[in-house]
């Protein structure tokens, strides 16, 4: 990347952060720790310093009673933030998020918005068992009236909170909890927004689309280059929106490769991947020279212990074999 600098996942997160907090005065970050503790990742260490307690406020340990007051916020012209330590909590808010954040534009005949985002950590892969460690995106993606993105890359990290911003409804902004100490680059300088909307072809490949999104992506491309080795030519797809879906390159790719594995770290019974896998059916199933194959997370609560963490959520060998079958048929 010409004009680039390295950052980590998670300090992109919290120049992001300081970025949105300096260009709107509408625009404040409240959550359990962001505070004085830096937040529970450390996204938001240093920003009270900088900017106040009025716009970066540490709440009580009550998701549905701080999200609330986010999307009240939201109606009433601010632009909050709202950090949920991780995804396993928000479901204390489910009720603030779906039945309030997500109706009020269409209940209200357009006349409110609610411009609110809200960040949560997910994912498995650091021995933080069943109550910190699910990949619920599924659930979140599955609702009308939320935006729902996942950015896995640096620069997207760094990128996708502005735009975000600038929606009239909720965005949802999953960070893969095992990312925040990857290393990427992203512009030295200038304009870092990207775009919600469109998946990002990682590697280009002619044998067989991988389709995949946030932790999982890593995997899959490290799977890529096993195969490559073989002689097997993988197109890399990263989702990055998860509602809405990129049908056209998710199509474009399976009309090209003819063969398609999905891979998502939920649970393959009511899965995303099996969203996906619905779609390719309706709208390429004539481009298709093999049964799709999903690789999906092992239909139990993620375990503690880390070869059962492992064992649980997909994995390069599991990618690979699933790509191989493809190609068998």
């Amino acid at each position: 990347m010409t004009g680039s600098r390295t950052l980590t996942y998670r300090e992109a997160i919290r120049e992001a952060l300081r970025e949105a907090l300096q260009r709107d005065q509408r625009v404040f970050l409240m959550g359990e720790d962001v505070g004085r503790y830096g937040g529970a990742y450390a996204c938001s260490k240093g920003l009270l310093e900088e900017f106040g307690e009025d716009r970066v406020r540490d709440t009580p340990l009550s998701e549905s009673g701080f999200t609330g007051a986010g999307i009240g916020a939201a109606l009433g012209g601010m632009r909050p933030i709202v950090e949920i330590m991780t995804v396993n909590f928000s479901l204390l808010a489910l009720d603030q998020i779906v039945n309030t954040a997500a109706t009020l534009r269409h209940m209200s005949g357009g006349q409110f918005s609610v411009p609110i985002v809200i960040r949560m950590a997910t994912g498995a892969g650091r021995q933080l068992a069943a109550q910190h460690s699910h990949s619920l995106e599924c659930w979140f993606a599955h609702v009308p009236g939320l935006r729902v993105v996942a950015p896995v890359t640096v620069a997207d990290a760094r990128g996708m909170l502005w735009t975000a911003l600038q929606d009239p409804d909720p965005v949802i902004m999953f960070e893969h909890a095992t990312l925040y100490n990857e290393e990427g680059e992203v512009a030295a300088e200038g304009e870092t927004s990207c775009d919600l909307d469109k998946a990002a072809v990682r590697r280009s490949g002619k044998d067989v689309s991988l389709i995949t999104y946030s932790g999982s992506l890593r995997k899959t491309l490290d799977a890529a280059q096993r195969l490559a080795e073989e002689g097997i030519d993988c197109e890399v797809i990263d989702l990055r929106s998860l509602r809405p879906l990129d049908d056209a390159t998710i199509m474009s790719s399976v009309h090209k490769t003819a063969r398609a594995v999905i891979v998502d770290e939920g649970w393959r019974s009511g899965s995303l991947a099996g969203e996906i896998s619905a779609r390719i059916m309706e709208q390429a199933f004539y481009s298709l020279d093999a049964p799709i194959e999903r690789v999906c997370s092992a239909e139990v609560p993620i375990p503690y212990p880390s070869h059962l963490e492992q064992a649980a959520t997909p994995q390069v060998e599991d990618i690979v074999a699933a790509a191989r079958k493809t190609l068998r048929t």
